[in-house]
């Protein structure tokens, strides 16, 4: 069987013969049908994210994605330490969501991005109906689909999108935000007073960052007050990702002149308990929202022959690649 692996961090995943896969009691042999690349995928497969000491070398790469059990189509997880981005997996029919009818690259796509910013919103965020919502990094995949839910599924009353790319923040007009905002190269003055002013004119419910780095710095520094005189206004900080830095310099003044709640939101900071519905009632909930089109996301599909071009590949922002075994 051919699948994608790597031998050490920081290598290209190139596609290798390796053991088919064994079922072991009560799992099944799924055949592969799409598999997306993802970011965490990457940082994994860099060694820089935090599951990554825990990676077996060499690794099979690929967290997630459409199968093909008994002639129907499921969304599901690989079991360790195999890879999706492969003929064929190991799978947990209890761990299995089924679609419906749905372009297996489109539903390989989402779940990642609209799970992470679906607990972002909701469990991080504890966004309610009417929140206004700022969403940093707005044009990357799994920020578009915030945008999307805060709007058309958590009933936001406003969405605040900021990002760079032109052409990708455009396209969030017609799927819920209702502000654009630009984040220029070099985050300066004029971006932090732009966001100080929407939050002076309708007060920030929600922040939800999948940059930090600069552009968090500034947000930050302009949900502060600098008055002694300042009235309360409680904004939920929810960090995501770090596309535009690990770190930042976040004056302590921010956090004690303002009402800002700064959370993380990851693997390691939801609760076991917050899972329980995934399978059974979030997932599907997603999947027919793409369906009926309440979710959109552009894809580009690529064979699983050319996985190492394609993990190369730059492409538009927004945009994520599918590999089809």
């Amino acid at each position: 069987m051919k699948a994608a692996t790597i031998e050490r961090f920081g290598q290209t995943p190139k596609l290798t013969k390796v053991p088919g896969p064994t079922a072991g009691p009560g799992q099944r042999i799924a055949k592969v049908r799409a598999a997306a690349i993802k970011n965490i995928e990457r940082m994994l497969a860099a060694g820089e994210h935090y599951g990554s000491s825990r990676a077996p070398m060499p690794m099979r790469v690929g967290l997630d994605a459409v199968v093909e059990v008994d002639g129907e189509l499921f969304y599901g997880s690989a079991t360790a330490p195999q890879g999706t981005f492969a003929e064929r997996i190991t799978v947990d029919p209890s761990q299995l969501v089924p679609l419906p009818p749905l372009d297996p690259a489109v539903a390989a796509a989402v779940p990642n991005a609209a799970l992470s910013a679906w607990f972002g919103l909701q469990l991080a965020g504890q966004i309610e109906p009417g929140a206004n919502v700022l969403v940093l990094g707005a044009t990357g995949v799994t920020g578009g689909l915030a945008v999307q839910l805060a709007k058309q599924h958590f009933n936001a009353g406003r969405v605040v999108a900021c990002g760079r790319d032109q052409e990708s923040l455009a396209r969030l007009r017609s799927r819920g935000a209702d502000e654009l905002v630009t984040i220029p190269r070099r985050p300066g003055s004029d971006f932090q007073e732009e966001i100080r002013e929407y939050h002076r004119q309708t007060p920030l419910d929600l922040v939800l960052d999948f940059l930090w780095g600069p552009p968090a710095q500034q947000v930050l520094q302009a949900l502060a007050n600098d008055g002694l005189d300042a009235e309360f206004h409680r904004t939920r900080y929810v960090q995501v990702g770090e596309m535009a830095g690990a770190t930042i310099d976040l004056p302590a003044s921010v956090l004690r002149s303002a009402g800002v709640e700064l959370v993380g939101q990851g693997a390691g900071s939801v609760p076991k308990e917050a899972f329980a519905d995934v399978f059974t009632t979030v997932l599907p909930e997603i999947f027919d929202l793409v369906a009926t089109g309440g979710l959109i996301l552009d894809i580009v599909t690529r064979p699983l022959t050319e996985i190492s071009a394609a993990w190369e590949e730059e492409l538009p922002s927004g945009t994520r690649a599918v590999i089809l075994p």
